[in-house]
């Protein structure tokens, strides 16, 4: 027989005789939430909320219409919102036993059991993953992990003639297209495939099909190649971290953890969430700390607006408190406000009334990328001050089809707001009007090149020539990386994104205890070597209005010209350069100020090797559709040259409050910026104005010659260099020293 034929062989009313819910919820769950639904609190009020929204849908008429839009058009939705519908009133059913929430759900159920197997691929179908509901397989997916799940909570209520059509007419073939007919999806150790083998592995489950289980663990052919248990062992680093970046980690996570509820509830033996010491739980935190404020940094192709409060983190941390009781977790829990009508909602919900959460605790740590931790790392600098500040370093691999062209960029936000920025990606997600809600041309020629991030671009030409597969074949190297509680540092390098340029980043968050309290910098020391001269544009995306510069420009007032011509040069408005070139590594420092959102000002100052232009630009040229957001950026230029060093401080400093209609503070502390490498050392001397006029200098020496600890924060070495400043000689007491040569050079 087949694959085909044994895929939608009938089973007659087998599923009806196993014990359901068998999913993310069983029978034990679903009788303590019977009981729990009785009692005053906040489970109750989300079943009670969740039962009036449930009771205005199940009373209109349905609607189970022929696929013709792409995302964000109607069918797209409606089926979408059928999906959710009949989970939303599977459960109802289940903590009610009243028949006419199982009747909305077959009642559909069976519209779509005539209708699927009428479907012919989508109208506008993606030609890479095609679906039939939906216009690209990956919602076909989503739809039946949610289908599947409705089927489970009602199928006991069906007769035999009901399962029989429900299963042969729309379940099996759904599972069928999405594994047998979809290889190249189905096999794929991408999100795409976890969705498929999820969907595929849960319908076994319930339609008591072990071969369909075993597909999406092993692959079609079983070989273990491809396969749910092949995507744990690749796309995540022994860290949790996901190599596409906390965007799709995000989305990925709710097949992975559903799928894997589904095999702990049928197949404990298995013991899911103990495989690869772990990983579905490390994935879990690793996206709570991937975020700022509540939102998650947007690395790669992501939507800026998606946070913590996303419903798939939302369902992934009500099952990780569900396994392991963590405090901190009720926290996230609170931020995100919803609870869920499961067993594991339950015990957060109790959680939650206890009132003895305690805050979650966001440090600074080192996520390595790979499945073998060796491909790159993404840095994550936090420090506890009042501000809350926090740099991204990124030094990861390139993250597949929705990488970036950015290697050792960075992102600062502080005071809760985005300060020093990464684009994202350019989309309008499930908005018909701009590119079907698909990413836009812009994706490509913007977003996703070098220019348009906070990293070295040389000769005007991204990261690898914006080749994904030379891409996905190189990556950053981490050199160290180091924490405490006043500085966090780290390094790292590539000689790979250019031919015959080596690129080193090191940056470091320290905090500077100053009488008005602690200060938060940020360094950033940029490294080139190359045999051949180039072109090396520094950008810096700011977020913000620009307050002042401490050099003069000229600015274009009647007429705006794109910088450039390709590699996303083409969609930046040149506003304005420095009256000259200015040679910083002998003269006063650079300095741009600009004023966030927060209330407070920021200033990057710098120097650099040589002469120096300082380039304004808008986002927005070449841009007839208005497809882009206006953003800023300025960058440091150097025309032409071997060697370069990039040499910069950022600093948050005043406040503005338009309401009480008072500025304090509003330019710069930092006075004089100097950097000297001293074999293996780098020598960062940078002065202080107090509030109260004083100037106080400072050192911070950086070694990079003792070996990195990933593990272990508290890196020691005996081989570590002393180094001189102001002539005087200093040691080191581990890999870095920070110095108050005021106060030292006072006794």
């Amino acid at each position: 027989m087949t694959v085909i034929g044994l895929l939608l062989m009938p089973l007659s009313a087998q599923a009806a005789k196993l014990n359901h819910p068998t999913l993310v919820v069983n029978q034990q769950d679903v009788d303590t939430m019977r009981e729990a639904i009785k009692q005053p609190g906040l489970f109750q009020q989300a079943f009670i909320a969740k039962k009036a929204s449930v009771d205005t849908f199940i009373g209109q008429a349905t609607d189970v219409p022929t696929p013709t839009d792409a995302g964000g058009g109607y069918t797209h939705e409606r089926h979408k919102k059928n999906y959710q519908h009949m989970y939303d009133a599977g459960m109802m059913y289940q903590l009610t036993q009243e028949s006419k929430y199982a009747d909305f759900v077959r009642d559909m159920l069976l519209q779509y059991a005539v209708l699927y197997p009428t479907l012919p691929r989508h109208p506008k179908r993606k030609s890479s993953n095609e679906g039939k509901l939906f216009w690209q397989g990956l919602n076909e997916a989503v739809w039946l992990v949610h289908t599947i799940q409705a089927y489970d909570f009602i199928v006991e209520t069906l007769s035999p003639a009901q399962v029989d059509s429900i299963e042969s007419n729309l379940l099996l073939p759904v599972a069928n297209f999405l594994s047998v007919e979809s290889p190249h999806t189905f096999n794929k150790v991408h999100n795409h495939g976890t969705w498929a083998t999820a969907a595929v592995g849960m319908t076994g489950f319930v339609l008591d099909r072990p071969h369909l289980v075993d597909i999406a663990l092993y692959d079609l052919e079983k070989s273990g190649k491809g396969g749910f248990l092949r995507q744990l062992d690749e796309l995540f680093s022994p860290d949790g971290y996901y190599n596409e970046g906390p965007y799709y980690q995000r989305y990925a996570l709710l097949p992975f953890v559903t799928f894997a509820k589904a095999l702990q509830q049928n197949q404990p033996e298995r013991k899911i969430f103990e495989y690869r010491d772990g990983i579905l739980l490390k994935a879990i935190y690793s996206t709570i700390e991937l975020s700022y404020n509540g939102l998650f940094f947007p690395l790669n192709d992501a939507i800026k607006s998606k946070g913590i409060d996303t419903m798939e983190l939302v369902i992934a941390v009500s099952m990780a408190y569900g396994l392991t009781a963590d405090r901190n977790l009720v926290d996230i829990a609170k931020q995100q406000d919803t609870i869920l009508l499961t067993g594991d909602g339950l015990k957060l919900a109790q959680a939650i009334a206890t009132n003895t959460a305690t805050h979650y605790p966001f440090s600074s740590r080192l996520f390595t990328d790979g499945k073998n931790a060796d491909e790159g790392a993404l840095v994550v600098m936090r420090h506890s001050t009042p501000s809350q500040p926090a740099v991204v370093f990124k030094a990861t691999a390139q993250g597949l089809g929705h990488g970036h062209f950015d290697k050792l960029t960075w992102q600062f936000y502080d005071g809760g707001n985005e300060i020093i920025s990464d684009y994202g990606a350019a989309r309008f997600l499930n908005i018909e009007a701009k590119a079907g809600g698909r990413y836009l041309p812009e994706n490509k020629t913007w977003a996703k090149q070098t220019i348009a991030h906070n990293t070295l671009v040389a000769d005007e030409t991204s990261h690898f020539d914006a080749d994904v597969k030379v891409g996905n074949s190189n990556h950053p190297s981490i050199k160290y990386y180091f924490s405490d509680t006043k500085v966090t540092l780290a390094s790292a390098s590539i000689a790979t994104a250019y031919e015959g340029i080596d690129i080193t980043r090191t940056m470091a968050l320290a905090t500077i205890d100053l009488p008005q309290g602690p200060v938060p910098l940020v360094f950033d020391i940029v490294d080139v070597k190359s045999n051949d001269e180039h072109q090396y544009d520094l950008p810096v995306h700011y977020q913000g209005q620009l307050i002042d510069t401490n050099f003069k420009r000229i600015a274009a007032t009647t007429e705006l010209k794109p910088l450039g011509t390709q590699a996303g040069y083409q969609h930046l408005w040149l506003r304005a350069k420095s009256a000259t070139n200015v040679d910083t590594a002998q003269s006063s420092i650079n300095q741009v100020t600009w004023l966030n959102d927060n209330g407070r000002f920021y200033t990057h100052s710098s120097i650099t090797d040589g002469n120096v232009e300082m380039l304004f630009t808008q986002l927005g040229a070449n841009d007839p559709n208005f497809n882009l957001r206006t953003e800023n950026s300025f960058i440091q230029r150097v025309a032409q040259a071997k060697n370069q060093r990039f040499v910069s401080v950022i600093e948050p400093h005043g406040e503005y409050n338009p309401s009480a209609e008072y500025t304090l503070n509003a330019t710069s502390n930092v006075r004089a910026l100097s950097f000297q490498k001293q074999d293996d050392v780098n020598v960062i001397g940078f002065s202080l104005a107090t509030h109260s006029g004083e100037i106080k200098q400072y050192v911070l020496a950086i070694s990079d010659k003792a070996q990195s600890n990933h593990t272990k924060n508290n890196v020691k070495s005996s081989n570590l260099n002393s180094f001189y400043y102001n002539d005087k000689p200093y040691r080191f007491a581990d890999r870095y020293q920070l110095l108050d040569i005021t106060q030292r050079e006072s006794k």
